[in-house]
């Protein structure tokens, strides 16, 4: 009488499934370095400055047209202790990005339109936030 158990099976089952793991979390890592290898956007032409007075824990909102081939891109850093992206959506012919205010102080928001992610800006439009 043998007490022998599949065990080979279940052996190979586990091994498959660390190897999937594997494979996950190399992907994802991999994608998290491709989306930090965008060059940082160059020189920014001149263009609109809006300025914004909110209170803490209200959101901020901005519209920016399309153009075709092009996308809107925050090109400059922005003051975490201030404000957080929170959301982005199209609607019509704009992308709204949508910002929380999180504390007090000021912060600039610089977009500028490249193609794809380059460093060449064709326009630009800042938005200058007070958060009281």
């Amino acid at each position: 009488m043998s007490n022998d158990l599949p065990v080979p099976n279940i052996a190979v089952r586990r091994v498959g499934s660390v190897r999937v793991l594997g494979a996950l979390v190399a992907a994802l890592a991999l994608s998290g370095v491709a989306g930090a290898t965008s060059p940082p956007v160059g020189r920014i032409p001149i263009g609109p400055v809006s300025t914004i007075a909110t209170q803490r824990g209200q959101l901020v909102a901005v519209a920016l047209q399309h153009a075709a081939g092009t996308s809107w891109r925050i090109a400059r850093a922005l003051n975490p202790k201030v404000l957080r992206e929170v959301d982005e959506a199209d609607v019509g012919a704009n992308v709204v990005i949508v910002f929380k205010a999180v504390g007090k102080g000021h912060a600039t928001i610089v977009f500028a339109r490249t193609r794809g992610e380059t460093p060449h800006a064709y326009a630009s439009r800042s938005f200058s936030v007070t958060v009281r």
